[in-house]
């Protein structure tokens, strides 16, 4: 149905229903407005409260990283923040497609539709001008006519009348002709204007009024096919986040299923066994003797007394090894001596060990530059263009010195843990350690051998292929920077690096080594410092969070402004 030959008589209530329309739609505009923004108020929220629960830098969060529970919230808390970054999409996308979209279309609406009731008005103007001139014709065809009756009556009388001269008969018949000419004359132009109105009034009913209708109708249907789209959009923004808002539900399932209680109950006794032994039996003391107490071999002072004077005692003349004092149980590594004398037989072994494999690490990475530097070297000196060969020395002799000062800690560290090995009560330890260590000062890397899965905290795992251990043993690593508590305020005071790129991670990496971060497999992070040739890279997530992550973990799109990743060949 047309609006033209339907609505003709309806100009005003068009008018408003059209506002109206707009007005509706300007309602809906807000309407996503306030909806984008409640998006972006809850992915906020959502994101403050991830990093509210982030665990701290520090060691004992450090020491709750290594329970499967404890990884399984970290990875709720990044999976949650992936999920607040959905959140944010959407509210973008509703900004970007309906919102501007809606208000650029709103300013067009209001200018046609402006438009077509201007030329509405105007045409009004013109039937109702043309109505009032054909009215002015017909009051002054009807005003001649009567004043044309009136002069001929007053001849009839003057005619009639025998008293009055015959000029003045004549001068009122002429004056009784000249109105009927002037009536003759209007009723002329009263017929032709009114013919002329009628055909005005049927274009403008029938062509003008049915066209401008049309386009308002046309104008509307627009809006409302527009409005359904816009609708339309408004759900399916939420039905694109779908798909990644159930990978990041998916992902806190399965960290939840990753929970292992029986492997967080071996971590406790790995984290806080002292490899003392239990006391013995507690030996009767006969009282009935009049005599005072002596040493005899068969008292209990006399048997503490030989505790004590064996050297290699684990119980070391008490009773209840494991009531001593809380400072010498503490796990920090900057609370004792360099030897870690102060910690159970136990733990220290477990700080030796991982201090080995710190050193070991460090040693072939300036192994790898000093022969990356020695074929530099030997470049230059059969091709002296490219260089100079001398250039090299002075970085070659301080390798050299480096490499000898970390084989001397190796040294005096392999002593100490030798000699806690010595006096544990199981000589399963010393055999792992004799292998693993063996394969170290040889420089070759056994991966059928059962020692070298041991990580660097003493736990020992089974992996079922190399690929498994190659990841197993890049993020048992520790990063290429041994941060320990008591450079701790250094490092916070220092100034933020810069971002030289972004990168992707290809897996998830648990860092719970300190000086690492946890990403999660797909998660997008800023690069602010390059792979040095130590297999890792300094990333960071937000202004709080940075660390370390493996570079073989990770896909590295660096900026213009980036330094080259290799500093030796």
């Amino acid at each position: 149905m047309s609006w033209g030959s339907e609505l003709w008589d309806q100009f005003d209530n068009l008018e408003k229903h059209t506002q109206w329309g707009i007005d509706f739609l300007e309602k809906y505009a807000k309407f996503v407005k306030e909806r984008s923004e409640i998006e972006i108020n809850y992915a906020k929220q959502i994101r403050n409260l991830s990093k509210k629960y982030q665990p701290k830098k520090n060691s004992r969060e450090e020491e709750e990283s290594k329970y499967t529970f404890c990884k399984a919230f970290l990875t709720t808390l990044n999976e949650l923040n992936d999920y607040a970054g959905q959140h944010e999409v959407i509210a973008e996308n509703l900004t970007s497609q309906i919102i501007t979209e809606l208000s650029r279309y709103l300013q067009d609406l209001k200018t046609e539709r402006k438009s077509h009731f201007h030329d509405g008005r105007k045409a009004q103007q013109h039937i109702e001008s043309s109505w009032k001139q054909l009215e002015s014709c017909k009051r002054k065809f009807e005003r001649d006519c009567k004043e044309a009756d009136k002069a001929q009556q007053y001849f009839d009388k003057m005619d009639a009348d025998i008293n009055v001269t015959k000029a003045d008969v004549e001068k009122a018949r002429q004056q009784a002709q000249v109105r009927h000419q002037m009536a003759a004359d209007s009723k002329g132009d009263y017929s032709s204007y009114l013919h002329k109105f009628n055909q005005e009034q049927n274009e403008h009913y029938y062509t003008i009024i049915p066209n401008i209708f049309q386009k308002l109708q046309d104008m509307e249907e627009k809006r409302i096919e527009r409005l359904g789209t816009c609708m339309k959009t408004f759900a399916d923004v939420d039905r694109q986040v779908i798909p990644i808002v159930g990978k990041c539900l998916d992902g806190m399932s399965k960290a939840a299923e990753a929970i292992e209680a029986k492997t967080d109950s071996k971590q406790v006794v790995e984290s806080y066994k002292s490899g003392f032994e239990p006391p013995g039996d507690v030996e009767f003391e006969d009282y009935e003797q009049a005599m005072k107490r002596a040493v005899s071999e068969s008292s209990l002072s006399n048997s503490r007394g030989e505790v004590r004077e064996r050297p290699t005692g684990k119980s070391k003349g008490k009773l209840w090894p494991f009531i001593k004092n809380k400072n010498k149980l503490s796990l920090k590594l900057a609370s004792g001596p360099e030897d870690f004398s102060h910690l159970p037989p136990e733990q220290r072994r477990k700080k030796l060990q991982g201090k080995l494999d710190e050193l070991n690490k460090d040693i072939q990475k300036e192994t790898d530059q000093r022969d990356a530097l020695t074929k530099m070297k030997d470049v230059y000196v059969k091709n002296p263009q490219m260089g100079d060969a001398a250039s090299l020395d002075p970085r070659l002799a301080e390798l050299g010195q480096n490499i000898e000062k970390l084989q001397f800690e190796v040294q005096k560290f392999e002593g100490w843990l030798a000699e806690v090995e010595e006096r544990m009560p199981s000589k399963s330890d010393t055999h792992r350690r004799s292998g693993l260590y063996e394969s170290h000062s040889s420089g070759a890397v056994n991966n059928n051998c059962a020692q070298d899965r041991e990580s660097p905290d003493g736990s020992y795992t089974e992996e079922q292929n190399s690929e498994i251990h190659e990841k197993a043993n890049v993020a048992n690593a520790k990063p290429p920077v041994a941060v320990t508590p008591e450079f701790d305020d250094e490092f916070d005071d220092e100034e933020s690096l810069p971002t030289i790129g972004n990168c992707k991670a290809l897996y998830p990496f648990d860092g719970h080594n300190e000086g690492t971060i946890s990403v999660a497999e797909g998660e997008l992070l800023y690069v602010i410092e390059e792979d040095k040739g130590d297999g890792w890279t300094r990333v960071r997530r937000n202004q709080d969070e940075e660390g370390y992550v493996p570079t073989s973990y990770v896909e590295v799109f660096l900026g213009t402004n980036a330094k080259g990743a290799m500093t030796y060949i």
